[in-house]
């Protein structure tokens, strides 16, 4: 396997441990840490689970308010096991047959199924059948790219570059890994809408697809490749089952807990203080915060970082049937490089926006009253940090209703007409208010995927600077942005307090 750096771990003794925040990060960490047969506190300064994964409940309309899709529920699977528990029983989960519906301004769509003979022939009626070939060469190759990259870049602790050496490093570069994802995508696909279809997501990656490594089209694999799947009560459902079940593999778990500081004894943390100023006593500590350099002694915040874009987020409780429309839709400008150069470097809104809507009522009747729809619009616009190609000096108080209705006409034209005039619950999300909850430069996708942040180069879960029994895990650190990501940083900051695990 080439060279493997030792993984470092918290020396001394770690028997209980504090995890703060209780969002999938956390509660991940919590979960591994109570199964290694630690003595484990987790506090959250909210009144329940979930972190970004937040929930508004009104008027029988139950909307998600943070991440709307759902993929690699194994990792999830992989979490519950960590205590004894299965899945199936605390999360029921449906696998969507049609992951998303690509919605193209020329008036085309395409519904992508997560069985690859279905996908094909969709492909292949929209756009002929030498670009259904095409399609099942790139699923294979992306299977390969993730295969490639999952234990070598994402599924470990990584503390040198040196660790990243080995023959998975070769193959990657071989396979043009480290090439421009908009030209990988390009080699296999004539036809710009697949181009489009398949290099979107390096947007979740914060990093716009004429900019970010080829190796960034494995996320493709986890919604594309592999299915789009839906937990039965929305995605709010995922932590509260993960929480319902560290409080019963007995993990102590304090809501409303804020805290304070960190108190440290020489070069270790020994407590976790509160608001209150209630000391809990702590072996080690797990920090989940989105950005712990405000709250771990000693730890410096990245030298140079760039942040991901931001976005918009409207969730509607609408009373209407909404018929024909998908539970995932894709909606497609006719402007493409150009409204990444104005979100990553003019610092201004999409002026032809591309959309991903959400209907998860389509599948989940439990979230809507009888008819009524819930949606959810993400629309991606500027953080606030200038040195990210951001805008601070855009005042979201006065543009956000404008853009509402800028929003609404847009899916009005998409054809989701009747909306506006239909809403009885409504909650919307803007850079300025991702800011007001504590998220970096105002976005939800923390730092970007730029090469320079990736892999080794991102913040370790275990730092070099600060206390040496305080542990690092979310969205900011290792491996990087996304549910999947967030999870298994919680496993891998539980594995430099126990060593570890084989699964």
């Amino acid at each position: 396997m080439g060279l493997r750096q030792t993984m470092r771990r918290v020396p001394g003794r770690t028997d209980h441990v504090v995890v703060v925040g209780a969002g999938l990060a956390g509660l991940a960490a919590a979960l591994r840490l109570r199964g290694a047969g630690r003595e484990v506190t987790l506090v959250e300064r909210a009144a329940g689970p979930g972190g970004r994964a937040g929930r508004v409940e009104q008027s029988g309309y139950a909307l998600d308010t943070g991440p709307s899709v759902f993929t690699a529920p194994e990792i999830v699977a992989d979490t519950l096991a960590a205590v004894g528990e299965r899945l199936e029983d605390r999360l029921p989960l449906r696998r969507l047959d049609t992951s998303y519906r690509a919605q193209f301004a020329d008036g085309t769509h395409l519904d992508v199924h997560a069985d690859p003979d279905a996908f094909a022939a969709e492909v292949a009626a929209l756009c002929g059948p030498v670009e259904a070939d095409a399609l099942r060469r790139y699923l294979a190759d992306l299977a390969e790219l993730y295969r490639l990259q999952l234990d070598t870049f994402i599924d470990r602790n990584l503390d040198s570059p040196l660790d990243l050496l080995g023959p998975e490093l070769v193959a990657l570069a071989r396979r043009g890994g480290f090439g421009r994802l908009s030209r990988h995508v390009g080699r296999y696909f004539a036809d710009d809408r697949l181009r489009r279809l398949f290099s979107f997501q390096a947007l979740y990656a914060g990093v716009s697809p004429f900019r970010a490594i080829a190796a960034y089209a494995v996320i493709a694999q986890l919604d594309i490749g592999a299915g789009v799947w839906h937990p039965a009560g929305g995605i709010a459902a995922v932590p509260r089952a993960l929480a319902a079940a560290a409080a019963d593999a007995g993990v102590a778990v304090r809501y409303g807990a804020s805290v304070a500081e960190l108190s440290t004894s020489g070069n270790r943390v020994d407590a976790v203080v509160l608001a209150d100023g209630e000391r809990l006593p702590a072996d080690a500590v797990v920090v989940t915060t989105d950005a712990p350099h405000t709250l771990v002694p000693g730890l410096r915040g990245p030298r140079r970082p760039v942040y991901s874009p931001s976005c918009v987020a409207l969730h509607l409780g609408v009373r209407a049937e909404l018929p024909g429309q998908a539970h995932h839709t894709i909606s497609f400008g006719h402007a493409w490089e150009q409204v990444f150069d104005e979100l990553t470097r003019d610092g201004r809104p999409m002026s032809d926006p591309s959309l991903l809507i959400s209907m998860p009522s389509v599948t989940d009747r439990s979230l809507a009253p009888e008819g009524g729809q819930v949606l959810s619009v993400v629309a991606p616009t500027p953080n606030l940090d200038p040195h990210s190609g951001g805008n601070p000096e855009l005042d979201w108080t006065a543009l956000g209703p404008r853009y509402r209705e800028e929003l609404l006409a847009t899916l009005e034209s998409r054809g989701f007409s009747g909306v506006t005039d239909a809403i009885e619950v409504e909650h919307m999300d803007t850079p300025l208010s991702w800011a007001a909850q504590g998220m970096a430069a105002g976005t939800p996708f923390a730092l970007a995927h730029t090469f320079g942040q990736t892999g080794p180069f991102r913040t370790p879960t275990l730092p070099r600077r600060g206390p040496e029994n305080v542990v690092l895990a979310g969205s900011s650190v290792q491996p990087g942005v996304g549910v999947p990501m967030v999870l298994i940083s919680g496993r891998l900051a539980a594995e430099r307090i126990t060593g570890q695990v084989r699964r």
